[in-house]
C-alpha cells in the first residue's frame, strides 16, 4: 500500500502508441455506434476475423447485442464462447482479468494462443459506473501489455455524453470504424490518464461516521473495531466477511508498509458504504495497483491488499495527500 511517492504525479503524460502488438493483429480498440447497422458492421468483421485465424473467440456483451449477432453470424456463433466474467458485466476488475488469463491458457493449450474478446459494458444500459468502467478500460492496456489478445469495446453513443465518449476513447490505444482499426492519437498512458479522473464525492461521507478511529497502533485492536462497526452496518454475515476481509487487508498493509498511526472512519447509510484508512507514511501513487496481484498468481508472495479490495468493494481509490496515504472503499450493500 504505501512506498514513495511518485515525482510529479500530477504531471500529465503526452499521449503514447497503442500496443506494440497492434501491427500483428492485437491490440484493444473502442467502437461507437450509432444503430444496428454500425454496431454490426465493427462487430462482426471483428469476431469473423478471429474464428477464420483459429483464435479462442469470446465475447461479453448484452443480451440485445448477443441476439443480433446471432441474426447475423448463424452457426459460427456457436463457437463464440460468451462469458460475461470477461468484463464489469459479470465480474469486478481482478476477476475480469483472472478470467481472462484462464481465456489465454485455454487458447495455448488448444489453439493457436491468441484470443478476441468482444466487450461491452453498457454504458446507460447496465447500471455499472462510468468511472469505474473508464478505469477499467485503461487499466487493461497495462494488465494485459504484451498479451496476445485483440478486445474490441463497443458503445452506444446515444447512451454516453460528450465527456464520457472522450474519456473512454482516451482508454483505448486503437479505434475501430466499420471493419479498419487505426491507432487513436487522443489515447493517453494508463495511469496518468487514471490519475486525472476527478474522484467523486460519496454523498454518504456527509453524514457523521459510524465509526471513527484517530491514532490506532495495534492492528488487532483497529481489525476488532472494524469487525463490530461492519457487524452493526451490513445485514448479510457472508458480505460482512467479505469486506472486513478487505478492510483488514488495506489496514494491515497501513502498519506493514505505511507508518503508524492509522485511522479509519466507516460511513453507511443501509444502502452505501465507505471507509477510509489513512497510515502516517510517506504516501503512494499507483492508480493501477490492486488490479492484479502485487507478486503475480502466486499468492503466496503476498501483495493481495488492494488486489482483495478491489475484488470485493465495487470501488477503490487512493487518495495521497498530506503525510502518508488514505485508501477509500465504497460499496452497495442494499
Amino acid at each position: 500500500m504505501n512506498g514513495t511517492a511518485e515525482d510529479g504525479a500530477q504531471q500529465e503524460a503526452p499521449p503514447v502508441r497503442g500496443w506494440a502488438a497492434a501491427a500483428a493483429g492485437h491490440g484493444h480498440a473502442a467502437a461507437f455506434y450509432d444503430d444496428p447497422s454500425s454496431l454490426l458492421a465493427a462487430t462482426v468483421p471483428f469476431l469473423e476475423a478471429g474464428l477464420d485465424a483459429g483464435d479462442l473467440v469470446c465475447m461479453a456483451v448484452l443480451p440485445q447485442l448477443a441476439d443480433l449477432l446471432a441474426g447475423a453470424l448463424g452457426e459460427r456463433l456457436g463457437t463464440v464462447q460468451n462469458d460475461a466474467r470477461l468484463s464489469l458485466l459479470g465480474a469486478r476488475g481482478p476477476d475480469a482479468f483472472a478470467a481472462t488469463r484462464k481465456a489465454l491458457e485455454r487458447a495455448r493449450a488448444a489453439g493457436n494462443g491468441r484470443i478476441r474478446v468482444l466487450g461491452e459494458p453498457g454504458l446507460g444500459q447496465s447500471g455499472i459506473a462510468t468511472r469505474e468502467v473508464v478505469r477499467f478500460e485503461a487499466a487493461t492496456n497495462a494488465v494485459l501489455a504484451g498479451a496476445p489478445a485483440s478486445v474490441l469495446c463497443v458503445y452506444d453513443r446515444s447512451c454516453i455524453d460528450d465527456e464520457v465518449a472522450a474519456q473512454v476513447s482516451a482508454a483505448h490505444p486503437q479505434l475501430t470504424v466499420g471493419d479498419t482499426t487505426y491507432d487513436n492519437p487522443a489515447f493517453r498512458e494508463p495511469a496518468s490518464f487514471i490519475r486525472s479522473l476527478p474522484v467523486p464525492q460519496e454523498p454518504v461521507e456527509q453524514g457523521a461516521p459510524v465509526l471513527a478511529v484517530d491514532g490506532a497502533t495495534v492492528l488487532a485492536e483497529l481489525r476488532g473495531r472494524l469487525r463490530a462497526a461492519l457487524a452493526e452496518a451490513v445485514s448479510s454475515p457472508e458480505l460482512q466477511d467479505d469486506l472486513l476481509l478487505a478492510v483488514s487487508e488495506v489496514a494491515a498493509n497501513a502498519f506493514r508498509h505505511g507508518r503508524p498511526p492509522v485511522s479509519a472512519r466507516l460511513w453507511g447509510d443501509g444502502r452505501r458504504l465507505v471507509c477510509t484508512i489513512s497510515d502516517s507514511g510517506r504516501g503512494y501513487d499507483d492508480p493501477l495497483a490492486g488490479y492484479r496481484p502485487a507478486h503475480g498468481d502466486d499468492l503466496a508472495h503476498g501483495g493481495m491488499g488492494l488486489w482483495l479490495a478491489r475484488k470485493l468493494w465495487d470501488s477503490v481509490d487512493l487518495l495521497p495527500g498530506g503525510p502518508g496515504l488514505t485508501v477509500r472503499l465504497s460499496t452497495a450493500i442494499g
